[in-house]
């Protein structure tokens, strides 16, 4: 079983979690339960209540932020696995601005991309520059005004 954005279960629904992995026969587990979620996930865990879910986790793996020189590979790696034969290309400028705002955060990396190259659609442009990526910031962020 996996569950993503598990951040958001409720601490009663993380217990049922649980008591599903206690499901066994005299040999092995009959369930495999993959927890993921964002770095709250992480700090819900720490929460004393849920002590015997944290017993019962066996692998752990954080996600670190990217640095500057993987949010460009990233971004280049999907661009090409969506097709993209050079365009739109983002600029220098444009991917510096992505790694400030993103901090290497992928779902954070993800959103301005997916906003800025849907921007990018629809303006038909194929370079994606500094000033587009600003504007996908502050509409991201719900400061854009029109």
């Amino acid at each position: 079983m996996i569950i993503d954005e598990a951040q958001d279960l409720t601490d009663e629904l993380l217990e049922q979690v649980r008591l599903l992995s206690n499901f066994e026969t005299d040999d092995r587990k009959l369930i495999q339960i993959v927890l993921m979620g964002q770095p709250e996930l992480r700090d819900r865990l720490n929460n004393p209540r849920l002590r015997q879910l944290r017993q019962r986790i066996t692998v752990r793996y954080h996600l670190p932020p990217l640095n500057r020189f993987e949010v460009n590979q990233y971004i280049q790696h999907r661009l090409e696995v969506a097709g993209s034969k050079g365009a739109p290309h983002f600029t220098q400028p444009a991917l510096w601005r992505v790694y400030r705002y993103s901090q290497g955060i992928p779902r954070l990396l993800n959103a301005i991309c997916d906003k800025v190259l849907l921007a990018g659609f629809v303006q038909q442009r194929e370079d994606i520059d500094f000033r587009m990526v600003g504007r996908a910031v502050r509409e991201l962020e719900g400061t854009f005004a029109a």
